[in-house]
Protein backbone atom coordinates (compact mmCIF):
# COMPACT_ATOMS: atom_id res chain seq x y z
CA UNK A 1 0.00 0.00 0.00
CA UNK A 2 1.27 3.46 -0.93
CA UNK A 3 0.27 6.64 0.87
CA UNK A 4 1.32 10.28 0.86
CA UNK A 5 1.81 12.29 4.02
CA UNK A 6 3.60 15.22 5.54
CA UNK A 7 5.90 14.40 8.41
CA UNK A 8 8.71 15.54 10.67
CA UNK A 9 11.80 13.34 11.04
CA UNK A 10 12.41 12.97 14.78
CA UNK A 11 14.99 10.17 14.74
CA UNK A 12 17.54 8.92 12.21
CA UNK A 13 19.84 5.92 12.23
CA UNK A 14 22.35 4.85 9.60
CA UNK A 15 21.84 1.32 8.28
CA UNK A 16 24.70 -0.32 6.44
CA UNK A 17 26.78 1.76 4.05
CA UNK A 18 24.05 3.71 2.31
CA UNK A 19 20.63 3.36 3.90
CA UNK A 20 18.89 5.22 6.70
CA UNK A 21 16.16 4.22 9.15
CA UNK A 22 14.06 7.18 10.25
CA UNK A 23 11.15 7.74 12.61
CA UNK A 24 8.66 10.21 11.20
CA UNK A 25 5.93 11.98 13.14
CA UNK A 26 3.01 12.07 10.70
CA UNK A 27 -0.42 13.62 10.87
CA UNK A 28 -2.66 10.55 10.45
CA UNK A 29 -0.33 7.56 10.83
CA UNK A 30 1.37 8.70 14.03
CA UNK A 31 4.94 7.52 14.47
CA UNK A 32 6.19 5.73 11.36
CA UNK A 33 9.56 3.94 11.21
CA UNK A 34 10.68 3.74 7.63
CA UNK A 35 13.74 2.84 5.57
CA UNK A 36 15.26 5.30 3.11
CA UNK A 37 17.37 3.49 0.57
CA UNK A 38 20.57 5.21 -0.52
CA UNK A 39 19.93 8.17 1.78
CA UNK A 40 23.61 8.45 2.76
CA UNK A 41 24.53 8.99 -0.87
CA UNK A 42 24.99 12.73 -1.39
CA UNK A 43 23.40 12.42 -4.81
CA UNK A 44 20.26 10.87 -3.38
CA UNK A 45 17.17 13.01 -3.85
CA UNK A 46 16.03 11.90 -0.38
CA UNK A 47 19.26 12.66 1.49
CA UNK A 48 18.38 16.10 2.86
CA UNK A 49 14.62 15.57 3.06
CA UNK A 50 14.89 12.64 5.48
CA UNK A 51 17.47 14.03 7.89
CA UNK A 52 16.70 14.80 11.53
CA UNK A 53 14.34 17.77 12.09
CA UNK A 54 13.35 17.99 8.44
CA UNK A 55 9.66 18.49 7.70
CA UNK A 56 8.81 16.95 4.34
CA UNK A 57 6.08 15.73 2.05
CA UNK A 58 6.62 12.00 1.66
CA UNK A 59 5.46 9.07 -0.42
CA UNK A 60 5.65 5.95 1.75
CA UNK A 61 5.22 2.31 0.78
CA UNK A 62 3.77 0.09 3.49
CA UNK A 63 4.80 -3.54 3.16
CA UNK A 64 4.05 -6.55 5.32
CA UNK A 65 6.62 -5.77 7.98
CA UNK A 66 8.24 -2.45 7.11
CA UNK A 67 7.76 1.00 5.65
CA UNK A 68 9.90 2.42 2.84
CA UNK A 69 10.08 6.09 1.89
CA UNK A 70 10.06 6.18 -1.91
CA UNK A 71 10.19 9.94 -2.30
CA UNK A 72 10.44 13.00 -0.06
CA UNK A 73 10.40 16.72 -0.73
CA UNK A 74 11.57 19.07 2.06
CA UNK A 75 9.18 21.78 3.22
CA UNK A 76 11.19 23.16 6.15
CA UNK A 77 14.63 22.21 7.46
CA UNK A 78 14.90 24.69 10.37
CA UNK A 79 18.35 26.04 9.57
CA UNK A 80 18.15 28.33 12.61
CA UNK A 81 18.39 25.30 14.88
CA UNK A 82 21.40 23.80 13.15
CA UNK A 83 23.49 26.93 13.73
CA UNK A 84 23.00 26.94 17.52
CA UNK A 85 24.00 23.93 19.63
CA UNK A 86 21.77 24.94 22.56
CA UNK A 87 18.68 25.29 20.37
CA UNK A 88 19.54 22.08 18.55
CA UNK A 89 19.87 20.14 21.79
CA UNK A 90 16.50 21.46 23.00
CA UNK A 91 14.89 20.51 19.68
CA UNK A 92 16.33 17.00 19.99
CA UNK A 93 14.79 16.75 23.45
CA UNK A 94 11.41 17.65 21.96
CA UNK A 95 11.94 14.83 19.46
CA UNK A 96 12.70 12.37 22.24
CA UNK A 97 9.55 13.47 24.07
CA UNK A 98 7.48 12.91 20.93
CA UNK A 99 9.00 9.45 20.54
CA UNK A 100 7.88 8.62 24.07
CA UNK A 101 4.39 10.15 23.91
CA UNK A 102 3.03 10.29 20.35
CA UNK A 103 0.91 7.33 19.18
CA UNK A 104 1.91 4.75 16.61
CA UNK A 105 -0.50 4.04 13.76
CA UNK A 106 -2.99 6.63 15.00
CA UNK A 107 -4.05 10.25 14.69
CA UNK A 108 -1.20 12.56 15.74
CA UNK A 109 -2.04 15.86 14.08
CA UNK A 110 -1.87 17.87 17.30
CA UNK A 111 1.51 16.37 18.21
CA UNK A 112 2.87 17.31 14.79
CA UNK A 113 1.42 20.80 14.94
CA UNK A 114 2.88 21.36 18.41
CA UNK A 115 6.33 20.22 17.29
CA UNK A 116 6.33 22.34 14.13
CA UNK A 117 5.22 25.48 15.98
CA UNK A 118 7.80 24.91 18.72
CA UNK A 119 10.64 24.39 16.25
CA UNK A 120 9.60 27.48 14.28
CA UNK A 121 9.51 29.71 17.37
CA UNK A 122 12.80 28.27 18.61
CA UNK A 123 14.63 28.59 15.29
CA UNK A 124 13.46 32.16 14.71
CA UNK A 125 13.86 33.53 18.26
CA UNK A 126 10.13 34.21 18.52
CA UNK A 127 9.81 33.08 22.12
CA UNK A 128 12.26 32.42 25.01
CA UNK A 129 13.58 28.83 24.84
CA UNK A 130 12.40 28.01 28.38
CA UNK A 131 8.88 29.21 27.60
CA UNK A 132 8.80 27.01 24.48
CA UNK A 133 10.15 24.08 26.48
CA UNK A 134 7.44 24.41 29.13
CA UNK A 135 4.66 24.59 26.54
CA UNK A 136 5.93 21.51 24.71
CA UNK A 137 6.29 19.50 27.91
CA UNK A 138 2.92 20.36 29.42
CA UNK A 139 0.88 20.28 26.22
CA UNK A 140 2.43 17.07 24.94
CA UNK A 141 1.77 15.33 28.26
CA UNK A 142 -1.83 16.56 28.15
CA UNK A 143 -2.25 15.26 24.59
CA UNK A 144 -0.90 11.87 25.69
CA UNK A 145 -3.44 11.57 28.50
CA UNK A 146 -1.44 13.03 31.40
CA UNK A 147 -3.68 16.05 31.92
CA UNK A 148 -2.89 17.85 35.21
CA UNK A 149 -5.59 19.31 37.46
CA UNK A 150 -4.84 23.03 37.67
CA UNK A 151 -8.29 24.52 38.15
CA UNK A 152 -8.32 25.03 41.93
CA UNK A 153 -6.72 23.89 45.18
CA UNK A 154 -8.07 20.40 46.04
CA UNK A 155 -7.92 21.26 49.73
CA UNK A 156 -9.97 24.46 49.97
CA UNK A 157 -11.14 25.18 46.43
CA UNK A 158 -9.32 28.51 46.07
CA UNK A 159 -8.62 29.45 42.45
CA UNK A 160 -5.81 31.95 43.04
CA UNK A 161 -3.58 32.90 45.95
CA UNK A 162 -0.47 34.99 46.47
CA UNK A 163 1.57 31.79 46.36
CA UNK A 164 0.57 28.37 45.10
CA UNK A 165 2.44 25.10 44.77
CA UNK A 166 2.45 22.80 41.75
CA UNK A 167 2.99 19.17 42.80
CA UNK A 168 4.80 17.32 39.97
CA UNK A 169 4.08 13.88 41.45
CA UNK A 170 0.32 14.37 41.26
CA UNK A 171 -0.17 17.17 38.72
CA UNK A 172 -2.18 19.23 41.22
CA UNK A 173 -2.06 22.85 42.29
CA UNK A 174 -2.33 23.61 46.04
CA UNK A 175 -2.47 26.82 48.01
CA UNK A 176 0.19 27.40 50.65
CA UNK A 177 -2.07 26.32 53.53
CA UNK A 178 -3.25 23.03 51.98
CA UNK A 179 0.00 21.88 50.36
CA UNK A 180 0.96 18.29 51.34
CA UNK A 181 4.34 18.76 52.99
CA UNK A 182 5.57 15.29 52.06
CA UNK A 183 5.10 15.85 48.30
CA UNK A 184 7.31 18.90 47.87
CA UNK A 185 6.18 21.23 45.12
CA UNK A 186 7.23 24.19 43.00
CA UNK A 187 6.26 27.57 44.49
CA UNK A 188 4.83 30.05 42.01
CA UNK A 189 3.13 33.42 42.03
CA UNK A 190 -0.10 34.33 40.21
CA UNK A 191 1.64 35.11 36.90
CA UNK A 192 3.34 31.73 36.66
CA UNK A 193 0.17 29.93 37.78
CA UNK A 194 -1.73 31.64 34.96
CA UNK A 195 0.99 30.63 32.49
CA UNK A 196 0.97 27.02 33.68
CA UNK A 197 -2.79 26.82 33.20
CA UNK A 198 -2.42 28.42 29.78
CA UNK A 199 -0.06 25.68 28.57
CA UNK A 200 -2.74 23.01 28.95
CA UNK A 201 -6.09 24.83 28.75
CA UNK A 202 -5.54 27.50 26.07
CA UNK A 203 -6.86 27.05 22.54
CA UNK A 204 -4.22 25.36 20.44
CA UNK A 205 -3.57 28.36 18.20
CA UNK A 206 -2.89 30.51 21.28
CA UNK A 207 -0.82 28.09 23.35
CA UNK A 208 2.47 29.98 22.74
CA UNK A 209 0.81 33.40 22.98
CA UNK A 210 1.89 34.57 26.43
CA UNK A 211 4.94 36.07 28.06
CA UNK A 212 6.78 35.88 31.37
CA UNK A 213 9.87 37.60 32.77
CA UNK A 214 13.04 35.46 32.85
CA UNK A 215 12.55 34.33 36.45
CA UNK A 216 8.97 33.34 35.69
CA UNK A 217 10.14 31.31 32.70
CA UNK A 218 12.65 29.49 34.90
CA UNK A 219 10.00 28.57 37.47
CA UNK A 220 7.54 27.46 34.78
CA UNK A 221 10.16 25.34 33.01
CA UNK A 222 11.23 23.75 36.29
CA UNK A 223 7.62 22.79 37.07
CA UNK A 224 6.93 21.36 33.60
CA UNK A 225 10.18 19.38 33.51
CA UNK A 226 9.57 17.84 36.92
CA UNK A 227 6.08 16.89 35.79
CA UNK A 228 7.53 15.09 32.75
CA UNK A 229 10.10 13.19 34.81
CA UNK A 230 7.58 12.20 37.49
CA UNK A 231 4.78 11.20 35.14
CA UNK A 232 6.94 9.19 32.76
CA UNK A 233 9.25 7.85 35.48
CA UNK A 234 12.29 8.08 33.25
CA UNK A 235 15.02 10.47 32.19
CA UNK A 236 16.04 11.73 28.76
CA UNK A 237 19.63 11.79 27.50
CA UNK A 238 18.87 14.79 25.30
CA UNK A 239 17.57 16.71 28.31
CA UNK A 240 20.70 15.85 30.30
CA UNK A 241 22.83 17.13 27.43
CA UNK A 242 20.78 20.33 27.21
CA UNK A 243 21.39 20.98 30.91
CA UNK A 244 25.12 20.45 30.42
CA UNK A 245 25.01 23.29 27.90
CA UNK A 246 22.51 25.42 29.81
CA UNK A 247 22.67 24.68 33.56
CA UNK A 248 19.25 24.86 35.18
CA UNK A 249 20.25 27.68 37.55
CA UNK A 250 21.34 29.86 34.64
CA UNK A 251 18.85 28.85 31.93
Amino acid sequence: MQFNTDGLVIREQNIGESDRLVTVLTRREGLVRAFVRGAKNLKSRNASSTQLLCYSQMSIYKGKDKYIIDDAAPQEVFFGLRRDIEKLSLAQYFCELALALAPEEGEAGDFLRLMLNALFFLANNKRPPLLIKAVVEMRMLALAGYMPDLIYCPGCGVYEAEKMYFIPRTGQLFCEHCRPQNLGGVAMGPGVVTALRHTVYADFEKVFAFSLPPEGCRVLAKASELYVLNRLERGFQTLDFYHQLVPAKDS
